[in-house]
């Protein structure tokens, strides 16, 4: 199983205890996979998806929130392609209509709504149930990448002003989200890891945080290994470009000028590093009689270099 499947399967376990945060979630799951229709002159509520974690969910929250079992659901559907894709038909009209009002998707005139709008703000006006609504919403439309490969969660919505206050809500957690569109769908979707184990605290799936908080720490240290090798490399590189640099320097400066006519602190800093082409600076240093600190070896080769580039011209 995906990470992503993982948290879904964690997400389907966890059932508010309030009948309000029940029925936010479940909100979410009918405007994501729900639809109404109209069967022989008979409303029914459709609701299909590709993931049995979903539709368990589903009948969990039916249950509690309107003591409806899988008895009364007739499954229509059950085609098997790529994916297995289930459609199940709640065709007891007064039920569909007192579900339907209950989640906000029937005015007053009992007409019902778009289920691709945004979900009406009584249902989400406290924080327990945001957080409930954001657990529906990444069941029926999200999915995260592995967390080993990249940090990626994303919300597939049907329309801007869905994935508006998708975003929003996120945000209100203190947590940044963006929108992308894609083809035809409004993406709501998160890249920095924080930001994505934020999102997994306020969903409450502690479980799969705790597992993401390890693959980041893993992977911050990879990460960190990488860089220090890479710089130690860069430093090593650097070194002995310096050193072939200088060396090169006092070989012309002996054939061509001579080490005698050199100052004796300088002839002595061209004698050492011959002596000792791999040395740091710290390390020639060390060798001169008597020993000098880096800056004062370094202002020597300096002068040796100059010397050099005079020879030249």
């Amino acid at each position: 199983m995906s990470f992503s499947g993982e948290v879904k399967e964690e997400l389907t376990k966890h059932v508010s205890a309030s009948r309000h945060c029940q029925l936010a979630e479940l909100a979410a799951l009918i405007h994501f996979c729900g639809s109404f229709k109209e069967i022989d002159g008979m409303s029914a509520l459709c609701f299909q998806t590709e993931n049995q974690s979903v539709i368990r969910k589903y009948f969990t929250l039916l249950e509690k929130t309107f003591n409806i079992g899988i008895d009364v659901v007739r499954e229509t559907i059950k085609k098997e392609n790529k994916n297995h894709s289930y459609s199940f038909l709640l065709e007891e009209e007064k039920l569909v209509y007192k579900i339907l009002q209950t989640v906000k998707l029937l005015d007053i005139k009992e007409e019902t709504q778009s289920f691709e709008q945004p979900v009406n703000a009584m249902l989400i006006k406290n924080s327990c149930c945001q957080r409930a609504f954001l657990r529906g919403t990444f069941l029926a439309a999200g999915s995260m990448s592995d967390p080993e490969k990249s940090y990626h969660l994303e919300i597939v919505c049907t329309n801007n002003m869905q994935a508006v206050q998708i975003r929003d809500m996120i945000q209100g957690f203190g947590i940044d989200a963006k929108i992308v569109l894609r083809k035809k769908y409004n993406v709501v979707y998160l890249k920095e890891g924080q930001s994505i184990a934020d999102l997994l605290n306020v969903m409450e799936a502690h479980v799969s945080l705790m597992e993401f908080e390890n693959f980041r720490i893993v992977k911050e240290m990879r990460n960190s290994i990488n860089r220090r090798v890479n710089c130690e490399a860069a430093n090593i590189t650097k070194t002995v470009n310096a050193s072939s640099k200088q060396i090169e320097d006092i070989l012309l400066i002996r054939d061509h000028y001579g080490f005698h006519n050199l100052q004796d602190n300088l002839r002595e800093m061209a004698e050492i590093r011959l002596d000792y082409p791999d040395a740091t600076l710290k390390e020639l240093g060390q060798y001169l009689n008597p020993p000098v600190g880096k800056s004062g070896v370094n202002h020597r080769l300096r002068k040796l270099s100059e010397l050099a580039e005079r020879i030249r011209m």
